[in-house]
């Protein structure tokens, strides 16, 4: 091959929109993998390199939440092959180093490099206008076609439908295994997750796996709590404040054993106001981000925290393995345990991606859904 010319949403700096552009991508070499993606989720990642990108670099190719198929791979490829259908891992998971090794493959060191969406063999993938660009999370799955690291290909069953498959990229892995790795939800717990969108559904769906005796939902938009309800959220509320007083009066005057936080922004406030429902020996789970590091910035009530016993947890990719984690989570929805189809709320083609966005900040979508085919 001699280079893929193909379409792509670029970010060309922060604060701006995506811009829908012809770029080529470079032939897969050592350990690199060419993909024609098939379907790319709009994640509120995407959103928030739209206005800051730490240690990275613009312009660059968003998306990192995709399902494709493997058109060619670069020497030393035994993963995958031609034909085979991907699962993109916006971490990459060498299986070697030694967060790998500990069976923390969500900080793997490949991922060194992700905001810059440079390949770990220092490979920039794209070529706009002759200059190199990087895939978001080293994925770039708002491009038509894109080139990976082995380490970013996960292979499914064929028979596994594509547009479904995507979500188990990020959101619903991040959610899940929020609530049954990272907050390690036991059976009767209580159970707190503010802010419902596509991360946030699926912690709704891990704590009903893991046997929460009631899981309470948090969200200002009223078609999120009814679609939570469906998911076996026990009780939904509009705001913090009220999920607090029920989670003391549900967990019968202690407070929640677990509280996940996956609102669209992290900000002090959307802290505060999750930390008030925690109870003695909780566990808040940190998942949200904010647009800008310092953004993210939260007080943590240390003297409450040390006498209650109470643990602050952050969550990468739900703490989950994912060459373990996908597979088992596309398994489950074969039998019917896990939902996935009613996720997608919304589907844009490529020069329809900015509107998704716009949909998503009014509350309109819980999972909006990028379809390369009709680009």
């Amino acid at each position: 091959m001699t280079g893929v010319r193909t379409r792509a949403a670029v970010l060309r700096r922060p604060d701006t929109e995506y811009e829908i552009v012809e770029l080529e991508v470079l032939d897969p070499g050592s350990g690199e993998v060419l993909v024609e993606m098939a379907y790319a989720g709009l994640c509120h990642s995407d959103e928030h390199l739209r206005h800051s990108n730490p240690g990275g670099r613009y312009p660059i190719v968003g998306g990192h939440e995709g399902s494709g198929v493997v058109l060619a791979v670069g020497p030393g490829v035994s993963s995958v092959a031609p034909g085979d259908h991907v699962v993109t891992s916006f971490l990459p998971a060498c299986g070697h180093c030694r967060f790998c090794a500990q069976g923390r493959s969500n900080l793997c060191d490949k991922g060194a490099t992700i905001a810059r969406g440079e390949l770990p063999t220092g490979t920039y993938p794209f070529r706009l206008d002759g200059e190199p660009l990087g895939g978001f999370c080293m994925v770039g799955a708002f491009a038509q076609h894109t080139l990976l690291s082995e380490f970013s290909c996960v292979r499914i069953d064929p028979w596994i439908a594509l547009d479904t498959a995507a979500l188990v990229a990020c959101s619903v892995p991040t959610g899940w295994g929020s609530a049954v790795y990272s907050g390690g939800v036991r059976p009767g717990d209580t159970v707190v997750v503010v802010g419902l969108g596509g991360v946030g559904m699926n912690a709704v769906q891990g704590a009903v796996h893991a046997g929460a005796m009631h899981v309470v939902g948090v969200d200002p938009v009223a078609m999120k709590r009814e679609f939570a309800e469906s998911l076996g959220a026990t009780r939904t509320v509009a705001g913090t404040d009220e999920a607090a007083g029920l989670a003391r009066e549900l967990s019968r005057g202690t407070g929640a054993d677990v509280v996940i936080v996956t609102v669209g922004t992290m900000s002090a406030e959307a802290y505060a106001g999750a930390a008030a429902s925690l109870g003695k020996g909780g566990t808040l789970v940190l998942t949200a981000l904010a647009d800008r590091p310092e953004d993210g910035n939260v007080q943590l009530g240390g003297q409450l925290a040390t006498v209650f016993e109470q643990r602050i947890q952050g969550s990468l990719f739900g703490s989950c393995n994912p060459f373990r984690d996908i597979p088992m989570l596309l398994r489950l929805h074969e039998e019917g345990r896990l939902e996935l189809d009613r996720l997608i709320t919304r589907r844009y083609s490529l020069d329809h991606l900015n509107q998704g966005y716009r949909d998503q900040a009014a509350g309109e979508t819980v999972r909006g859904l990028l379809e390369h085919s009709g680009s």
